[in-house]
Formats: C-alpha cells, structure tokens, sequence
C-alpha cells in the first residue's frame, strides 16, 4: 500500500477544512452524530471548489444508480483495496457536502471510491475527473424532487459526454442505463439483472416500445431492442452464470456472498468489473466484494428482547420489490415501516406500484409516520395485517424469537436511533 502527497489545498480551502473539523466536532459533543454533513456543508460555502481541490491526482471510482449505490460502493472500496489504500464514504452520504466530508477524511489514500446521488452525477464528475464510472439502474425515484426518469437519463448521458476518457461500467440489462451509456467510447457492459421494468417500456431515444426477446440467445439475460431506434441490448463482458461470475478471457470465478438477494449478485458483478478496469485482479476483487456483510446498517441482525431483527431497506418501488424478495416469510414476525419524510419523498403514491401479496399468509404489522397509508395498500393487497405507528413498539408486539423488519429511508434510520439510545 502506498500513500501519496497531500494534494495542494488553496488557503480558502484550508480554512473551510478547519471549520469544516470545528463544526464536526461540534456536532459530536452535542450528540448529534458524527458531523461529517454539517463539516462538508461549512467547507463548501467557504471554498466551493474544495471537492475538485480534494480529487485532484486520486484515481476515482463513481458509483451511481437509483438502488444499490452504497452497497456497489461500499464493495468497490474492499475490491479496490486489494490494490492500494482507498477513502470512500461510511454512511451513504452521497451529495457534495458528504462527498467532501469523504475525500477530506483521508487526502493521502491514492484510490477513491465514491457513491453519487444521480442527479449529481454530471457535476461531481466535472470536479473529480473519474477513472471509472459505475451505473447500475434507473428507475422511479422521489418524483417529488428527482422528477421523471427519462430527464435523468438525458442528463447523464451529457455528462457523460464531457468525460470520454473515463471507462463506463454500465448495467446492460437496464434499458435506461444502456441508453445513457450506449454512445460512450469506453464501456465495460455487465449483464448485472434488472427486476423492475416498468419504468423502461419505451425507448429513451425514440419513444417506440421496447421489445424483450426470449428467442434471441444473448449471453446472462434476455435480449431487447428498441423498435423505433438502432438501439438494442449490448453484449455484456462480464455476466452471472448461477454460481459464477464470468467474465474476460474465459474467467468463470464462483461467487459466495455474504450479502443476501440477487440483486446483490449484480451489485458485486459491477464492483468487481470496476476494480478490475483500476487494476486489481478479478480473483482478489470478487473475495473482498463477497466478504462484505454491512452496509450502513443494512442486512445486519440485532437483538431486541426476545427478537432476532433483520434489518432491510428500500427507498422506490424497484428497491421495495427486490427487498420483499429477501424477507424471509418463514420468521416469526413481519414488519413493514414508512415515513414520508423529504428524503424518503413526500409523495407515497408508488406504493401502489408495489406487489405486497408474497406474505405466504403470515401476518404484517404496518409502521411508520405513514402507516395508516401502508395499511390501507395492505389491505387492497389482502393481506393481514395490524397497524403499530412506532416500530420498536411494532417490534415488540412480534411473537418472540425471528422478526423481519423492512423500512424506507427515515423510518430505517430512526429506528436505528432508538436501537443505538437503548
């Protein structure tokens, strides 16, 4: 592992630094967490081009996507640390002030890995200047602040535009992803799965519908075209062959991961082809991607009485249908948390456009600010089910033993502030 010389910080730059230390320490003697946003707030509006000043020289990694973005991030930073020493972000802060928390944590580390929020896609990369760009999905999203889908594909595709030099590790099996990447001169395509489709009926570029093909062979999934446009699913160098991970020049590397769901699978796919595009070796990438069992909270297990809790997060309908694939309908305890917060969007619509009917007859109980919404979801849905607005509370009106707890964005990490205060 090597370490590099600090890069050259403008004097405005170190004082934002200096504040940006002041008001984190701050922020953790009045036990209102670590800081890091409030630190890289104060740094920017004393130093706005402190984020570039703080990339310059580090070969860096972007992640981005509307779901798994710190999963894939928190994974490319284990496989990129196979080859030298990496900072990355620890808390899925993914907007500049987090970024610039991120990269200021340590400015010696060579590598970084770093997780975008997709709308800042295009900017972040003008100021960092990325190696390698990772993008993973698209889908609806906090309508109420990201806006329609198909205006946040054009938007990267032009950003994307102004970086030809950088390698694009691209989803193929996602129609909007393929579409923002299609034009790119260096693409690695990875065949990493696409469980919702519904936001990518129609052709980005043509508006014609798009056609999936089961008779057409195409290597790790199924093949598509846009029936209105010279556009179709590219041919993926890296893809899932059940319990393998193949890839270029005839590698076929099992993959065993901690991480639970498929969609993880696909997560680890793209981790791995990214650290490989920066130099590490495939076989050392995709054991330190596999050995990852955390991530901010997620996936882990707690005890809270007599309750083993399994803690899952969604934030859109794409990520909520991939997360009821993970609960375990066999535990001794569902429970489903929402609130309706800025973060989460305030807009709960899409929860229509969720199938909550895979229950297997086992009983909800529905929680969160916005409980009483998912119950009456639920109760369109047929399934049984209570309603408990608190979620510890929820939590421990569980028959005791095995509870499955799955929360949108503030309901996961409120909880995890009443766990941490107990």
């Amino acid at each position: 592992m090597t370490r590099r010389p600090a890069q050259r910080i403008s004097l405005r730059g170190q004082l934002g630094l200096r504040a940006a230390r002041a008001a984190s320490w701050a922020s953790q003697k009045a036990g209102r967490g670590k800081g890091a946003m409030i630190g890289g707030l104060i740094a920017l509006k004393i130093d706005p081009t402190l984020m570039g000043q703080l990339g310059a020289g580090r070969r860096t990694a972007l992640i981005t996507g509307t779901n798994g973005k710190s999963t894939t991030t928190r994974m490319t930073a284990a496989a990129l640390a196979t080859v030298d020493n990496v900072v990355t972000q620890s808390d899925g802060a993914n907007m500049d002030a987090g970024i610039v928390a991120a990269l200021a944590t340590d400015r010696s580390a060579p590598l970084a890995a770093i997780e975008v929020d997709e709308l800042h896609l295009p900017h972040v990369a003008d100021a960092l200047k990325p190696e390698v760009i990772v993008l993973l999905n698209l889908s609806r999203d906090q309508l109420d602040r990201v806006g329609e889908i198909n205006a946040i594909e054009r938007k990267i595709r032009q950003g994307l535009a102004r970086h030809p030099n950088a390698v694009i590790v691209a989803n193929c099996d996602d129609v909007l992803i393929s579409s923002a990447a299609y034009d790119a001169p260096n693409v690695v395509w990875v065949s990493a799965g696409s469980g919702w489709g519904l936001d990518a009926t129609s052709c980005p570029r043509s508006g014609e519908p798009i056609l999936w093909d089961q008779s057409v062979a195409a290597v790790g999934g199924t093949h598509w075209h846009s029936s209105g446009a010279e556009f179709s699913r590219p041919t993926p160098q890296w893809w899932l062959d059940g319990e393998y991970l193949c890839g270029p020049g005839g590698q076929r590397l099992e993959m065993t991961l901690t991480l639970p769901g498929q969609a993880n699978r696909g997560n680890a796919a793209q981790a791995v082809a990214a650290a490989v595009a920066m130099g590490a070796k495939a076989e050392d990438a995709l054991a330190a991607a596999a050995s990852v069992g955390e991530v901010a909270g997620r996936y882990r297990t707690v005890q809270v009485g007599a309750h083993s809790v399994r803690m899952l997060l969604a934030k859109n309908p794409a990520g909520w249908q991939e997360a009821l694939s993970m609960v375990d309908t066999s535990a001794d305890g569902i429970v489903i948390s929402v609130n309706g917060q800025v973060p989460d969007g305030e807009d709960l619509s899409w929860l229509w456009d969720v199938k909550f009917s895979d229950f297997d007859g086992r009983p909800v109980i529905a929680a969160g600010e916005r409980g009483t919404d998912l119950a009456v979801r639920l109760t369109y849905a047929d399934v049984e089910h209570t309603l408990i607005a608190d979620t510890l509370r929820a939590i421990e009106a569980c028959p005791p033993g095995r509870v499955e707890v799955l929360a949108n964005y503030t309901a996961f990490r409120d909880l995890n502030r009443a766990l941490e205060a107990r």
